[in-house]
């Protein structure tokens, strides 16, 4: 019997554009770009794309963080509370920030935005759990935070010094362990590991990994690198030019991905005997603000044909865990 999986987080036809005035002139920055996505619960879902791809915007807009420039143009975005889904993004700003506080948390790039740099670390956990948390003193705020260090393997002196005296890889753990201290149903990461070595990067996946098996939550992971997303995550969606072009569990994508582009990522990782030069996607990215008609990669694809700079495609489904918009996959 097939286990029935429990869709946690989901969007329809999700747009979320930067509107900018530059030189007189309004520009339209389609960063996420009619997005259908859903994360299921009790897993780590990945967010693969090259720089500029708008990874991090659908980070945002999933997670409420909508500040001008940035606006929802369009869509829908969907939490499930208990046994219901909620539409969040017709919430009101003050009724969706609680929810935010309860139900999900996000750790963003850069860890030092996180901390004030004249608080201890103390400090920054019994602000936010104390904003949280009511009826509780400063003392039993702090013993909570203690032990929420303890439980997530990191020295408990961490929480008695400033931020610029932990190491970046520290630093990036605690962020992560504030982001979890309240038990979050759903956990954003945008890039964790950026600007770690191989070595701290491992450290902050086998944390990440930890934290999801003993909470049972869901991860939602952005990184450029395919690295990481093996290592990590269960299923992984890659997005090109504001839009996602396939998903598949992780298995599935390394050992058989269908979109050209996909491709690419794949075959430009390094390989333990393989001395040969890698290829590398051809060409530039699109500029958000001025795509391509059809589909977004057909000016880099070298499989390009008449109808690919026409129609953008509809997914074409090989089962129920492996979806990819290509007109050479619809054809085969």
């Amino acid at each position: 019997m097939i286990e029935e999986k429990t869709v946690i987080l989901r969007t329809e036809h999700l747009k979320a554009f930067y509107l900018l005035e530059v030189h007189g002139t309004q520009k339209t920055v389609k960063a996420v770009n009619d997005v259908d996505i859903q994360i299921y619960e009790n897993e780590i879902y990945g967010i693969a794309g090259e720089s500029g791809c708008g990874k991090t915007t659908l980070l945002k807009t999933l997670f409420g963080e909508i500040v001008p420039p940035l606006r929802l143009i369009d869509g829908k975005i969907f939490y499930r509370i208990d046994d219901d889904e909620v539409d969040v993004s017709r919430m009101k700003s003050e009724a969706k920030r609680k929810l935010r506080m309860e139900y999900i948390s996000y750790i963003p790039q850069g860890s030092m935005s996180v901390f004030n740099p004249v608080l201890k670390i103390k400090g920054t956990f019994a602000d936010f759990i104390g904003s949280h948390v009511h009826g509780q003193s400063r003392a039993e705020i702090f013993e909570l935070a203690r032990e929420r260090i303890l439980e997530l393997g990191l020295p408990k002196n961490v929480l008695d010094v400033y931020p610029h005296q932990l190491s970046g890889g520290m630093r990036q753990r605690v962020t992560i362990a504030l982001a979890a201290s309240l038990n979050p149903r759903i956990m954003i990461g945008d890039e964790p590991t950026t600007a770690l070595d191989v070595v701290v990067q491992r450290g902050v996946i086998q944390m990440l990994k930890d934290i999801q098996k003993n909470l049972k939550n869901t991860i939602v992971l952005v990184t450029h690198d395919m690295g990481v997303h093996a290592n990590i995550a269960d299923r992984i969606g890659i997005m090109y030019a504001g839009k996602l072009i396939e998903e598949a569990t992780t298995e599935k994508i390394f050992a058989q991905p269908l979109h050209p582009y996909t491709q690419f990522l794949i075959n430009s990782l390094p390989k333990f005997g393989d001395k040969s030069m890698r290829d590398s996607v051809p060409g530039s990215p699109p500029s958000l603000a001025d795509l391509p008609t059809g589909c977004p990669f057909h000016p880099r694809c070298p499989h390009v044909k008449d109808i690919c700079r026409q129609e953008m495609p509809n997914f074409h489904h090989l089962d129920e865990n492996h979806k990819v918009a290509c007109w050479l996959v619809g054809e085969a």
